[in-house]
């Protein structure tokens, strides 16, 4: 009998002792600077997606996660999944065409977005505050008008891609003078996944100044933007990092904890700056899947499976994300949900002190559970700016994966900057809303909670 007592306290106390190990774990901000010192350094060049500064940081984020005891997802070798891309180069000589007359390229209009192919399509303006009730054409070319900034800018792009526009023109304002800056100096192109038909998406253009006074094209007037692609010389791949971490209890499920790795690389110079460091966006996100791994890596194995993965290509279009949606290590049905980090390096103006925004929060009952159980999140104060359909989280939400994102300021003035680098970090901030996270994530690891989207919550994919 004394026996039984004695292994019973044993017991009592490896329990207690594993405990206190959990509660006790604390992220310290040197890691924190040590981790963003790398991966915002000029060095990487600004991690460009697809390139082999981006194959470098994802070497450096799988290092990290074998040195915490990580171990191959199943079905994996190594700690990196690549993924092949095809990526059409345009050379820079587009012309729009209307009413008779022809724009050219750089000295009369930037091409923000392409899909890598010619378009064209009948004019209709559209006013951004009327947007909702605008009737668009498929396939029209749309004058957007009123959009003076951003915040009116970005819903109107959005409903307007929904509806199958198939060119946004956009007069430049003041406000959004510094649009190519923050797509990096460079037209994004629409890249594909090696097997992916091209992206329906339409080209967008911001007229400069000069030339939106001057288009002067009445609606139902044909527009056409022809464009010129390059051969690619050869083939570029985008490289997620995944590590993985088994649980105790297969049957439980899998957690999944991400972010992406890279950045726009270099640009157009500004302030003769021309590396855009990314530090915020998303080193910030990464440095959060690596020390939640290091914290959940050092203590008792849980009770689901973690899987941490750092996505290539997410500033191309979600490309790493789609990719591992498409090839995950485990059935997605096996994912009980999804946390991702983005830009956690500064705090919100609109959000309480400490507080990271949860985008969704309204959508399923994860956010809300997560706080119960300490996590520093909140409501996203920014709806109309559809934050969650823009993170890599949005890719498996869409499979039917409960998946979200923990941000920090959503519209932070370094968003596409190269001044987006450690100096305007926040890392008193970053290092307190990871640390606020351990114990939730670790709960939601070992618990029997299974996160549900709310009724009318689960995105719908338009294809």
């Amino acid at each position: 009998m004394k026996t039984c007592v004695w292994m019973t306290a044993l017991a009592v106390v490896a329990v207690s002792t594993c405990l206190s190990a959990q509660q006790n774990w604390t992220v310290k901000p040197e890691w924190v600077i040590a981790h963003e010192s790398f991966l915002s350094s000029d060095v990487l060049a600004g991690r460009g997606s697809a390139t082999r500064d981006e194959e470098l940081t994802a070497t450096y984020v799988a290092s990290q996660f074998e040195s915490y005891g990580l171990k191959p997802a199943p079905g994996m070798t190594g700690f990196i999944q690549a993924a092949e891309l095809v990526a059409p180069k345009l050379d820079g000589s587009a012309t729009l065409e209307a009413g008779g007359a022809t724009l050219q390229e750089g000295s009369d209009f930037f091409l923000l977005t392409s899909a890598g192919t010619s378009a064209a399509g009948p004019l209709v303006r559209v006013d951004a505050s009327a947007i909702q009730a605008a009737h668009i054409t498929q396939g029209s070319t749309v004058l957007l008008t009123g959009a003076a900034d951003q915040k009116a800018l970005f819903p109107a792009m959005s409903a307007l891609r929904s509806a199958g526009a198939a060119i946004i023109l956009i007069p430049e304002t003041p406000a959004l003078s510094a649009l190519p800056q923050m797509f990096g100096g460079e037209t994004r192109v629409g890249v594909r996944l090696a097997g992916d038909p091209p992206r329906k998406s339409p080209s967008v253009v911001l007229l400069h100044s000069a030339a939106a006074a001057r288009f002067t094209v009445t609606d139902g007037s044909q527009v056409s933007l022809t464009v010129h692609d390059t051969p690619q010389t050869k083939p570029r791949q985008t490289f997620n990092a995944i590590g993985y971490l088994q649980g105790t209890d297969p049957a439980s499920g899998t957690l999944l904890l991400s972010a992406h790795l890279d950045h726009l690389g270099i640009g157009r110079p500004v302030d003769g700056d021309t590396i855009y460091n990314g530090a915020n966006d998303d080193a910030a996100g990464t440095t959060a899947v690596l020390e939640l791994a290091h914290a959940l890596a050092a203590g008792p194995r849980p009770r689901r499976s973690v899987l941490f993965v750092c996505y290539g290509s997410e500033e191309l279009g979600g490309l790493g994300s789609t990719y591992f949606g498409k090839h995950p290590p485990v059935p997605l049905t096996d994912l009980v949900a999804n946390l991702e980090f983005e830009m956690i390096g500064n705090p919100d103006p609109k959000m309480p002190p400490g507080v990271l925004m949860f985008t969704g929060w309204d959508r399923s009952n994860l956010g809300p559970e997560l706080k119960k159980h300490g996590a520093l999140v909140g409501p996203d104060p920014y709806p109309e700016q559809h934050f969650f359909e823009r993170s890599d989280n949005y890719s498996l939400a869409l499979k039917g994966v409960v998946a979200h994102t923990a941000a920090g300021w959503g519209t932070v003035p370094t968003y596409h900057q190269p001044n987006d680098d450690m100096a305007h970090l926040d890392v008193a901030f970053m290092t307190s809303a990871i640390q606020s996270l351990i114990e939730p994530v670790r709960w939601l690891a070992d618990c029997d909670f299974h996160p549900q989207w709310n009724p009318g919550g689960a995105p719908k994919s338009v294809n």
